[in-house]
C-alpha cells in the first residue's frame, strides 16, 4: 500500500505539473530561479553559512521552486580489529550503494517572507520518504512604520521543527541525497546535527551575527514526562537554549575570514540527540559493524555519538579563512554531558573534545576543481567517566563539478580507533580505502 500511495502520488505531480505551469496566475511564479534570502543547492551554495540577508527585497508576487540532490556513492574500504573474534565482522566488497535523494519546496508568501520544506526521498537509514522537516523565515515583518522598516534591516526570525543553528560545520555537512557542500565524503566523527522544534532570532550588521534559539530539544514532539527505563519514575524534560556570535568579512575581492562561536545546553533532556539526529545514515557503509548488520540498523558507521542523553552543554569554535583558491576551515569543540542512568548512579558528567580541520585547495577561475584534506579527531571520555578513548580520521581528496549542478568527488580515509576494550568490536578497530561519490543539487 505504501508502495502504490508513493507511485500514485508520483504520477499525480507529473500530470498536474504541466496545467499548474501553464495556468499560472500573473503573480505567482512556479519555478522562479531564485528565493530571496535563500541557500542555492548548487556550487553557488558552498561556503554559505546562513542565508545572506538581502535588504532590497524584491517581490513580484507568491513564488514556489523545486530542488533536490542526488547522490550516488561507491566505496572500496577494509576494517579490522585486535580481537580473535574476527569472523564477527560484516564482509566488505567494492560495490555501489543505493542512491540517496532529497527533495526541496521553497516558497515565497510575502514580501520578506518565506518557507522551506524538506523530504527524504530515499536514503541509507530509511528508503521511504518522509519529510526531515521545514522553517518560515521572516526577514521583513509585514507591519507598517519606519520602526519596522529598520528593524526589519537588522533581524531575521526563523521557526519550524528544523535543523538548528549550533555551530558552523553543520553548512558544510552531507545531508542524505544533498552532498555538493562538503569537500569529502562524510561528516565529521562526531556529528552536531539535529532538528528540533525551535524558533532563532537573528541579528545582523556590518558583517556582525547574533543568533539566540530555543528549542524543544527532542528529534520529535513530545507529551508526556519521560520515564527512566525500567521503572514508572518519570523526570523532568527542559527546553533546550542555543546560540551563536560570528563575525565573517570580505577583507578585499580575494580573502574573506569568519569566526564563530556556539553554545547549546540543556540540563534534563528526554532524549537529546545532537549528536544523533541525523536520520539518514553515514557515507562509510558497514565499517567497524558485525556480520549481522544492515544499512538500516547500522546506518552511522564511522560516526561516534557520546549519548549525551539527558544533559548535555556544547561549545564549538569555528574559523575559516579563504585567500585566492586556498580555503581552511577549523573546529574545536568540547562537550560535557551524561545519561539519565548516569544521573541517577551520581556518575559525574564525561567530557569529549573533538578537532577538525580542512585544507582545499580550488583550481580555476570558477572554481571547477578541488583537491584537499582532512584531519578529524575525537577524545575524551566516550563510554564512561573513568576511562579515555579516542578517535582518529585523516581523509584526502579531490572533486570536479562538472557544471554547476554535477560534481565529482573522491577520497582516500583512514581512520582508527584507539584505547577501546574487548569485547568492544572497535578494540584496536581501524579502516581504510577509497570512497567515490557523484552528486547533483539544483
Amino acid at each position: 500500500m505504501k508502495h502504490l500511495f508513493k507511485t500514485l502520488s508520483v504520477c499525480l505531480v507529473w500530470f498536474l505539473l504541466p496545467g499548474l505551469t501553464q495556468a499560472q496566475e500573473k503573480n505567482f511564479n512556479f519555478q522562479p530561479t531564485d528565493i530571496p534570502n535563500w541557500r542555492p543547492y548548487d556550487q553557488r551554495g558552498v561556503n554559505v553559512f546562513e542565508a545572506p540577508k538581502d535588504e532590497m527585497l524584491s517581490y513580484d508576487g507568491m513564488a514556489l521552486r523545486f530542488g533536490a540532490g542526488f547522490t550516488q556513492p561507491f566505496q572500496s574500504l577494509t576494517h579490522s580489529n585486535t580481537l580473535d573474534s574476527m569472523g564477527l565482522y560484516k564482509r566488505l566488497a567494492p560495490g555501489f550503494a543505493v542512491a540517496m535523494a532529497n527533495l526541496y519546496m521553497d516558497a515565497v508568501l510575502a514580501k520578506g517572507i518565506t518557507l522551506n520544506v524538506t523530504t527524504y526521498l530515499s536514503s541509507r537509514h530509511h528508503n521511504e520518504a518522509w519529510v526531515k522537516g521545514g522553517y518560515l523565515q521572516i526577514d521583513r515583518f509585514p507591519f507598517e512604520g519606519q520602526f519596522w522598516d529598520d528593524l526589519s534591516k537588522l533581524v531575521t526570525l526563523k521557526v519550524g521543527h528544523m535543523e538548528v543553528n549550533y555551530g558552523d560545520q553543520h553548512f558544510r555537512r552531507s545531508d542524505g541525497g544533498h552532498t555538493l557542500y562538503n569537500p569529502f565524503i562524510e561528516n565529521y566523527i562526531m556529528d552536531a546535527f539535529a532538528t528540533e522544534v525551535a524558533g532563532e532570532v537573528y541579528v545582523t550588521k556590518s558583517g556582525f551575527l547574533g543568533m539566540l534559539g530555543l528549542s524543544n530539544g527532542l528529534i520529535n514532539g513530545g507529551h508526556q514526562e519521560p520515564l527512566i527505563k525500567g521503572t514508572n519514575t518519570t523526570y523532568k524534560r527542559n527546553p533546550s537554549i542555543y546560540g551563536k556570535i560570528a563575525y565573517d568579512k570580505m577583507l578585499n575581492e580575494k580573502v574573506r575570514v569568519r569566526g564563530a562561536l556556539s553554545a547549546y545546553h540543556n540540563s534534563s533532556d528526554g532524549r537529546s540527540t545532537l549528536y544523533g539526529g541525523d536520520r539518514t545514515g553515514s557515507n562509510y557503509y558497514f565499517v567497524m559493524e558485525n556480520e549481522g548488520a544492515t544499512s538500516a540498523a547500522n546506518a552511522f558507521s564511522g560516526r561516534f555519538n557520546p549519548n549525551f542523553t539527558n544533559q548535555i552543554t556544547a561549545i564549538q569554535f569555528n574559523a575559516f579563512v579563504k585567500a585566492y583558491g586556498l580555503e581552511v576551515f577549523g573546529t574545536y569543540e568540547n562537550a560535557k554531558g551524561r545519561t539519565i542512568d548516569e544521573k541517577q548512579a551520581n556518575l559525574p558528567k564525561r567530557s569529549v573534545n573533538q578537532i577538525g580541520i580542512d585544507a582545499i585547495y580550488r583550481i580555476g577561475a570558477k572554481e571547477n576543481l578541488f583537491i584537499g584534506g582532512r584531519y578529524n579527531t575525537v577524545k575524551g571520555n566516550l563510554l564512561t567517566s573513568t576511562n579515555e578513548q579516542s578517535i582518529d580520521r585523516i581523509a584526502v581528496g579531490a572533486g570536479w563539478f562538472l557544471t554547476q549542478n554535477i560534481m565529482l568527488k573522491g577520497e582516500y580515509v583512514t581512520q582508527k580507533y584507539k584505547d577501546f576494550t574487548a569485547p568492544s568490536i572497535l578494540t584496536g578497530g581501524e579502516f581504510k580505502g577509497v570512497v567515490i561519490e557523484a552528486a547533483i543539487g539544483f
